[in-house]
């Protein structure tokens, strides 16, 4: 029982990228995803929704140039970086509003993008 086991394990990690790698891909999937791309002065989506507990990853792309992704109030924050992806995943534990700027200056305008994050119990 114990040696079939043991083969089924490595023939799953095989099939899935490692012993591990399996567990990896299996996390990354069981969150919701939300594609937030960035361009001068604007998010899009400026609005996403979230539950309570529940593991969120943002997918942040840009258009354009460098642009910083801020959310102080749950220590998000990171940089958006022309072709290529950056994912941030958080778990919410409080039901709210909050907000999502960016923190890279991009010209005049600048001060105006922003976002929301709902979350919802």
């Amino acid at each position: 029982m114990k040696r079939r086991m043991f083969t089924a394990l490595l023939t799953g990690s095989a099939a899935g990228g490692g012993l591990f790698g399996g567990w990896r891909l299996m996390a990354q999937t069981a969150a919701n995803e939300v594609s937030v791309v960035s361009s001068k002065f604007e998010f899009t989506p400026d609005t996403v929704k979230a539950k309570v507990g529940q593991p969120l990853t943002f997918v942040l792309t840009s258009l354009d140039r460098i642009h910083g992704f801020k959310m102080p109030e749950l220590g998000v924050r990171t940089e958006i970086i022309p072709d290529r992806e950056t994912r941030v995943t958080i778990t919410p534990q409080k039901a709210g509003s909050f907000t999502f700027f960016c923190d890279v200056f991009c010209g005049d305008g600048h001060e105006e993008m922003s976002g929301t994050l709902i979350v919802e119990a």
